[in-house]
């Protein structure tokens, strides 16, 4: 099998090492991809969200497949041009990519499939007049802590919470369009769900971080590490979420017209009334992938094949290595505002390590930092004290001047101090 994957971040690194991972295939192309992608894939260029440009390079690299990583190649139909060419892909089309290129689309849609997720309201307009006072009224309609989400894309950065409203009036101000939400209390789980349109096939829910400073202090980022599994996680959870959560929204997609197939990322808060969701996104998660990927003892590629073929039914049940997997994510100094870049960086070439912002300079081809997420180190071991272990070695052994990392990544869920919260009955939606 030829696979070409999309993207060339961390996420697109991780799927790489699975990918290059399956018996099945047979050669592998990123584009742009990244140097460690280089390792296990030939890279080719192409303008990610240039529908046209990915679909020409899937025909001329006869590709059997093509996955595609981030986001905004998705929203921008790149999915829709392969399966134009007669190609299969992996990614939903650019109508089905708006439950994450739209926060104001995807709660209308879970609004109507009845899925549990907090009261909200969506504002126009935000940044001044009728606008900023209706951002206002929302914020004291559902009081403190503050949400105000980004309607469209935003690399993981566009959410505020905090106790502050007036921070909280300031964000909606820079933008054109916002959702305020009533704050969901409760641990953050990622649940990764592969799906056809009609059969859909979880993968271990994970936890990510993503403040970046340690104790969830500082502001948001695109995530500072992730592990998986989750001990503390309620058994039942994932049948939970598959019959109110997943199920109820692919049926609704496909009502409309537009059926979700690819891979359906649902993030969730566990409340004392069970799994709410707090966002849907279009792809898989990063770093939640790094932690995920290495788990999965099914060939990566025949499993996304089948999805992006509608053979999912089919599909033998997944398998899973026992033990856990710890990612720590190494950050520019600057992240999560203006990172530094161009830095030389010194052990990267290790197993384990995910490239997420790096690039090779053209004067002697040294290995640099080239955004805010540079690296992670992804540590395997028999628990989650042992993977925690691995990553944090992982990461010491890197060079990278002025780089950051969060030291309690994991931390509470090793030492058992993490739990649900109980259970109450649920209040009337």
């Amino acid at each position: 099998m030829r696979v070409l994957l999309i993207g060339g971040g961390g996420r697109e690194h991780a799927l790489a090492l699975g990918l290059a991972a399956d018996p099945a295939v047979d050669q592998l192309i990123a584009a742009p991809g990244n140097p460690g992608i280089a390792s296990v894939a030939q890279l080719r260029p192409v303008e990610a969200t240039d529908p046209a440009s990915v679909a020409a390079l899937a025909v001329e690299v006869q590709a059997d497949l093509v996955v595609v990583g981030p986001e905004a190649p998705l929203v921008a139909g790149v999915a829709d041009a392969v399966r134009a060419k007669g190609i299969p892909c992996f990614g939903p089309s650019g109508a089905a990519a708006r439950i994450e290129g739209s926060k104001a689309f995807a709660k209308e849609l879970m609004a109507a499939a009845g899925v549990p997720t907090a009261r909200c309201r969506t504002v126009d307009r935000a940044g001044g007049g009728i606008g900023s006072a209706l951002v206002a009224q929302a914020l004291d309609e559902f009081g403190p802590p503050y949400v105000v989400k980004n309607d469209g894309l935003a690399a993981g950065k566009g959410v505020v919470v905090t106790e502050d409203r007036s921070a909280a009036l300031d964000h909606a101000t820079g933008c054109g369009r916002v959702v305020v939400e009533e704050y969901l209390a409760g641990p953050e789980v990622s649940i990764f769900v592969v799906t056809d349109g009609e059969t859909a096939l979880p993968l271990l829910p994970a936890q990510d971080f993503k403040r970046v400073g340690d104790g969830d202090t500082g502001p948001n980022t695109g995530g500072m590490g992730a592990y998986a599994p989750l001990p503390w996680l309620p058994a039942d959870t994932v049948d939970e979420v598959l019959t109110t959560v997943v199920e109820p929204t692919l049926a609704e997609m496909r009502r409309r017209g537009t059926p979700f197939s690819g891979l359906l990322y649902v993030g969730l808060a566990i409340t004392r009334h069970g799994p709410r969701v707090i966002e849907f996104n279009a792809r898989f998660g990063d770093p939640e992938t790094q932690v995920v990927l290495p788990l999965l003892e099914t060939p990566l590629a025949g499993l996304l094949h089948a999805a992006a073929t509608g053979t999912l039914a089919a599909h033998p049940p997944l398998r899973w290595r026992p033990g856990a997997a710890v990612t720590v994510v190494l950050a520019s100094a600057g992240y999560p505002g203006t990172p530094r870049t161009g830095d030389v960086i010194t052990g990267a070439e290790r197993a384990g390590i995910v490239h997420a912002g790096t690039a090779r300079r053209a004067s002697d081809g040294a290995l640099v930092s080239a955004g805010g997420r540079v690296l992670s180190g992804t540590g395997l071991g028999a628990d989650l004290d042992a993977a925690r272990a691995a990553a944090y070695a992982l990461v010491a052994g890197i060079g990278l001047p002025g780089a950051h990392h969060r030291t309690d990544i994991a931390a509470l869920a090793a030492a058992g101090r993490l739990a649900a919260p109980d259970r109450v009955a649920s209040p009337a939606c």
